[in-house]
């Protein structure tokens, strides 16, 4: 075995040598990625509607948070608790899935914008456990407390 590795060491010192001129070439601090487009990336539009008020809209700004929205910071933790790479938070319950037949009342919401550079276009309402289990995730991005049907009172 020892035989097989000293060719394989011996050679170390060659590759770093060859390899040195193309590692000093790399800047010591990368350029920063130009932000040319992605203003704005986490923003979103909340209409929420059939609440017993009139529709509301809030703009919702997240990193830094702000916008219209009454709550904005605690809604961007609550998305922001929710984000994984490579998975759409906003998916729609799936077709075919299985849900209690609970009735959660009529509110509806539509939520438009971008997220962590993806684009948003998303439904939501209360027609079912499902439904509401999905609505509840999103409970302070509509205004509530989290995960209570119920609004917050505003003080």
């Amino acid at each position: 075995m020892s035989l097989l590795r000293r060719p394989a060491l011996a050679a170390l010192p060659a590759l770093a040598a060859a390899l040195a001129p193309a590692l000093l070439a790399v800047p010591a601090v990368a350029a920063p990625i130009p932000l040319d487009g992605l203003d704005g990336a986490d923003h979103l539009t909340i209409t929420v509607a059939d609440s017993g008020r009139r529709p509301r809209t809030y703009e919702l700004y997240c990193h830094p948070s702000g916008g219209t929205h009454p709550r904005a910071r605690e809604a961007c933790d609550q998305l922001d608790g929710q984000s994984q790479w490579g998975r759409d938070m906003f998916a729609p319950v799936p077709e075919g899935q299985m849900c209690t037949m609970i009735y959660g009342g009529p509110e509806r919401a539509h939520v438009a914008g971008s997220w962590a550079g993806r684009p948003v276009n998303a439904d939501f309402k209360r027609t079912n456990g499902c439904e509401v289990a999905r609505w509840n995730k999103f409970s302070l991005l509509f205004g509530e407390s989290k995960g209570s049907p119920k609004e917050t009172p505003q003080g």
